[in-house]
């Protein structure tokens, strides 16, 4: 037996409590290999962070800041402008409404400014440019931008045909006048009067524009239909009634006299004093007598009259009908509305003009006055034979 085999006897076991050296190497060896993998996941993790992080940046950058950074290069690019001062013409329409980038846009199309951020410049740069109105302008080809704000400042450059209706026109002579300006046939100014809807002639009208158109000064711009126009003079009249305060049932009727008025007299003063004659036939219910009235009915101007037309009958007749013609005569003037609204006070039944060159009216309350008056017209008319003689 030898001594190995007499220590294993002999010498007694290790105690079994504790661990061995060789588990507490095993188990140190362990425990290194976690704290290892516990740090590659920690840095794995702050990899991954990192790089999402640098992706979000990335993102960003190519989301935001790119775009803004090239849209300021296109924006630097966008506002390049025209040295001007232009050359040809054109006409450029700004629409209703119309902010100054949309107004860029319609010239950039147009070829009048190079680029609608040079426009935008230039309209913000100038304190005016919020009064440009909607219209057609006449312009040139490749303007510098400013230069541009300022044309379409300047009503000079509106493009636009302007018709001035005088006052005391009948309905024909008026759209003669509209078609000899805005070279509009008469035909379709007559097609657009069938619809009255559409022109907004009021139902009281009873269909007939007569009185309706009123006479002023309008500025059609082009492509401005015929509707349109027709729309514009009724409007007008609409306009002034209201203004005056006339009733809606009561307009047809204030037309009427006034238009008589109208065609009767010149002065302010002389259409009151023949309006409150009016107002006084009628209250006695006399004829009214009214020559240019009778001329309308026989479709001829007052002095083409002969007595077969004052014999002869017609809705518009006064020498044969009491009251008023059926419609106005001719279309009226505000001094003429007025009158009816606040005629003189007199007691005027009579009324004729004894000088035709300057108007000059005589009234009279009575028919014996009114023959004296009427022989002043014959001497007049006898100067006139022989002066032309």
């Amino acid at each position: 037996m030898n001594d190995v085999f007499l220590d294993e006897i002999v010498r007694p076991d290790e105690p079994t409590s504790g661990p061995s050296p060789r588990s507490a190497r095993r188990a140190e060896r362990a425990e290194r290999d976690r704290r290892r993998r516990r740090r590659r996941r920690r840095n794995l993790t702050a990899l991954v962070i990192s790089l999402a992080v640098l992706g979000g940046i990335g993102y960003a950058v190519v989301q935001y800041v790119l775009p803004v950074v090239s849209g300021f290069q296109a924006d630097r690019q966008e506002t390049t402008d025209y040295p001007g001062p232009g050359h040809g013409s054109v006409d450029v329409s700004i629409p209703e409404g119309a902010t100054g980038t949309a107004m860029g846009e319609v010239l950039v199309e147009a070829g009048v400014v190079k680029s609608v951020g040079a426009f935008t410049d230039a309209f913000s740069g100038n304190p005016d440019a919020g009064s440009i109105q909607p219209g057609t302008y006449g312009l040139l080809l490749e303007m510098k931008a400013s230069d541009v704000v300022l044309a379409l400042l300047d009503s000079e450059n509106r493009v636009q045909t302007k018709v001035t209706i005088p006052e005391g026109l009948r309905v024909d002579q008026i759209l003669e006048k509209v078609s000899s300006v805005t070279t509009v046939p008469v035909a379709d100014l007559q097609a657009a009067m069938a619809d009255t809807a559409a022109t907004g002639l009021p139902a009281e009208a009873g269909g007939s524009y007569e009185g309706w158109l009123y006479a002023a000064t309008y500025s059609f711009e082009p492509g401005t239909t015929p509707t349109q126009m027709i729309s514009a003079m009724v409007s007008e009249t609409v306009k002034q009634l209201e203004a005056l305060g006339v009733p809606e049932g009561s307009r047809q009727t204030l037309l009427t006299k006034a238009s008589l008025i109208e065609r009767e007299a010149k002065s302010p003063e002389d259409r009151a004093k023949v309006a409150r004659a009016i107002e006084n036939r009628l209250a006695q219910d006399m004829i009214l007598q009214i020559d240019a009235s009778v001329a309308y009915g026989a479709g001829k101007s007052g002095t083409e009259l002969t007595r077969d037309d004052l014999q002869t009958d017609t809705p518009y007749n006064t020498y044969t009908r009491t009251g008023l013609p059926p419609t106005p005569i001719a279309s009226p003037s505000l001094v003429s509305m007025e009158a009816v609204l606040h005629p003189a006070d007199g007691p005027w039944l009579f009324w004729v003009t004894v000088n035709l060159d300057t108007g000059e009216t005589r009234f009279a309350e009575t028919n014996a006055e009114h023959e004296q008056n009427k022989a002043l017209l014959r001497e007049w008319e006898a100067q006139q034979e022989s002066a032309d003689g």
